[in-house]
């Protein structure tokens, strides 16, 4: 019974995890679906907490295997054939682990984005770049950026 209850947790784990990047791409902000920023910002929570029941889900199946492997290899009355922790499940853990610090992420991406408007960057020009070809004829040097450019200037 147990095994079975492992495997339906892993199994909805998965299925979260599936549901939980849907999300997760549709709240990025970086995608046109979904609305505006809020309703992305809600979206991306969403996700965070998707992962985090993931995480919760897997770690929870993966802790009750290894308890019951270690409750039946340390009893000197168990008889049959008798398991060790492996390496699926110190992955399984760490997978878990993964989920829960990602979707703790997500959920906390949303208090960031509610605080502090986003800034936008102004672009000042670019910087004065004189060519290879230009040839400054004047001993005194002159501290004003060229008024045209030639082809090679941005190479």
């Amino acid at each position: 019974g147990y095994i079975q209850a492992c495997r339906g947790l892993m199994i909805s784990a998965v299925c979260l995890g599936f549901f939980g990047s849907v999300f997760g791409l549709i709240g990025m902000k970086c995608t046109k679906v979904g609305g505006s920023d809020q309703t992305k910002a809600k979206i991306a929570c969403l996700a965070g907490l998707i992962f985090i029941l993931s995480g919760l889900c897997s770690m929870t199946g993966c802790s009750l295997y290894a308890n019951r492997i270690t409750s039946e290899f340390f009893d000197p009355s168990y008889i049959a054939q008798k398991y060790e922790l492996g390496a699926a499940l110190f992955i399984g853990w760490a997978g878990a682990s993964l989920c829960i610090i990602g979707g703790s992420i997500f959920c906390f991406s949303i208090a960031e984005n509610s605080k502090s408007p986003r800034r936008g960057y102004a672009y000042n020009g670019a910087a004065s770049v004189m060519s290879s070809r230009t040839k400054v004829h004047s001993s005194v040097p002159d501290k004003t950026p060229p008024k045209h450019f030639d082809k090679n200037a941005y190479v």
